[in-house]
């Protein structure tokens, strides 16, 4: 049976304790931050980066250099005959690409998992490969379960704020400002490659039911039913008060545990800005089946 080296980014929620106790890499993503290079969970705290970003720093998003991503795998290497590596998805950032196209000089020792998930969801991803490789299963064959799986599962996003869109650029100052005008809460939704606009709310509470609603329905009508046996249920945050309140509010409107709890990578945060909620979910992956 081979030995299988499971890596990820930090866009998974994934801490460096974390990755450490579960045996993989945690490969922590790049941020430029008033001209100062700084890496999240290394040198670059979430309260740290909070600070910044309301403090009106620069802050610009890179991609791991490949130098970076290819030590990690050259080290991994020594101790295992494959490698893994599930990054966030290619619809959001460019890393995707480009360690698939480093992957080629690795004799197929190292394969690249294009999933398209982030964050939860990215997450379990990682759980269920570090599973499927004690079953014995081949880097080449998890990647091929975690491909067909790949669209099994949802994150909804409530912004509290308009400003980090507009000063994004992915939306115009004008569309930012008559939301703030009309206290518009968005809805954005992650469904595979990209973050989408989904629904508007004028309150945070309207906006969380539309949110719990939207859930429900993914599991009922895509992933064949709404209970703890089929489907695991997660949330995520940027910076709010009371991370044990929303899971209590989660669990209360939906009858479901929520299984896992994290921040938002910060390369969506940057985006996105503090006070956002989100809620995820992914369907259980039946490892008997393989």
């Amino acid at each position: 049976m081979k030995k299988i080296a499971v890596i990820t980014d930090s866009n998974s929620g994934i801490t460096q304790e974390q990755a450490a106790k579960l045996g993989i890499t945690v490969i922590p993503m790049p941020f430029t931050i008033d001209n100062v290079d700084y890496y999240e969970g290394i040198n670059l705290t979430q309260k740290q980066f909070y600070e910044m970003i309301r403090s009106g720093s620069d802050v610009m998003t890179s991609q791991p250099s490949p130098d970076n991503v290819m030590n990690a795998w050259d080290e991994a290497l020594k101790t295992h005959d494959e490698v893994l590596y599930i990054p966030m998805s290619s619809g959001l950032s460019g890393s995707c690409q480009t360690a698939y196209m480093l992957s080629q000089e690795y004799d197929g020792k190292v394969v690249v998992v294009n999933n398209q998930r982030i964050s939860v969801t990215q997450r379990q991803s990682v759980l269920d490969a570090l599973e499927l490789a004690k079953r014995g299963k081949s880097a080449s064959e998890i990647h091929d379960i975690l491909i067909e799986d790949k669209f099994n599962s949802s994150i909804y996003i409530m912004l509290d704020t308009l400003k980090y869109l507009k000063k994004g650029g992915r939306i115009t100052p004008a569309a930012a400002t008559l939301g703030e005008l009309l206290k518009i809460k968005p809805v954005l939704t992650i469904q595979g490659e990209k973050l989408d606009a989904f629904a508007k709310a004028r309150t945070f509470s309207q906006g969380k039911n539309i949110m719990f609603n939207a859930i429900k329905d993914d599991c009922e009508k895509r992933f064949g039913g709404f209970n703890d046996d089929n489907v695991f249920i997660f949330c995520a945050y940027t910076e709010i008060d009371s991370v044990d309140d929303y899971v209590k509010e989660i669990e209360a409107a939906l009858g479901l545990k929520v299984s896992w709890h994290d921040p938002l990578a910060l390369s969506i945060a940057c985006h996105i800005g503090p006070g956002s909620v989100a809620i995820g979910c992914v369907k259980k992956l039946n490892y008997d089946k393989y």
